[in-house]
């Protein structure tokens, strides 16, 4: 499996869904409904026991669906999500041992920043793109802005709170080159099983416009 660098990743799609699965076949209806949609980056975090399995059978869906794990918080989930067949990694936030995890089995990641003290180690450890997180809570629009000053050359995701409303505000902003949602999948529409209503959720996602891309 070839994988692609996170500043390609990042640029494939304006938003990454940010997913929770309570079965592996909820996993992949989900996926298969939001790839044909038009969403072909998938982030499938591990927030319940069905995450690595729904990332191995998503992964399969399509030769050009892009299949990230989410929520890794230690070296032992970055092996995992490697193995079960993800081709990038996301974080909440960045430690030295998830870095070194992710740069030991080859997994590309988008590390977790909210601080001015947390993009410093991202910085130093090489990153140019990271995700903004939890977004909205950690001060939103206001935040990303006050970081471009010191912060110049950096690109976020930002994720956590985003609505589709807020989508297109985020990113027409300069340093923002995606952000990350689950708004996609509401709950109701998942219990419904309402397959077509997330195909259209992600139709109009994947069309939002990037000034800035």
């Amino acid at each position: 499996m070839q994988m692609k660098p996170v500043s390609e990743i990042v640029r494939i799609g304006p938003v990454i869904p940010v997913l929770t699965f309570e079965s592996v076949e909820q996993g992949e209806h989900v996926a298969r409904a939001l790839y044909e949609g038009g969403v072909t980056v998938l982030e499938i975090t591990l927030r319940t026991a069905a995450g690595l399995q729904a990332i191995g059978r998503a992964s399969q869906l399509a030769p050009d669906i892009v299949i990230g794990v989410g929520t890794l918080t230690t070296a032992t989930q970055v092996e995992q999500a490697k193995r079960a067949g993800a081709t990038f990694g996301v974080s909440p936030g960045l430690t030295r041992e998830i870095h070194r995890a992710a740069q030991d089995v080859g997994l590309p990641l988008l590390p977790g920043v909210m601080t001015p003290s947390d993009i410093l180690l991202a910085l130093e450890l090489g990153y140019d793109i990271v995700k903004f997180f939890p977004a909205q809570q950690a001060g939103g629009l206001d935040m990303l802005q006050a970081f471009s000053g010191p912060f110049p050359a950096l690109r976020f995701c930002p994720t956590g709170g985003i609505t589709q409303e807020l989508a297109t505000s985020f990113l027409a902003l300069p340093n923002v080159v995606c952000v990350g949602g689950s708004w996609l999948t509401p709950r109701a529409v998942l219990a419904a099983q309402n397959w077509a209503e997330v195909t259209r959720l992600a139709r109009a996602a994947s069309q939002l416009a990037r000034p800035n891309t």
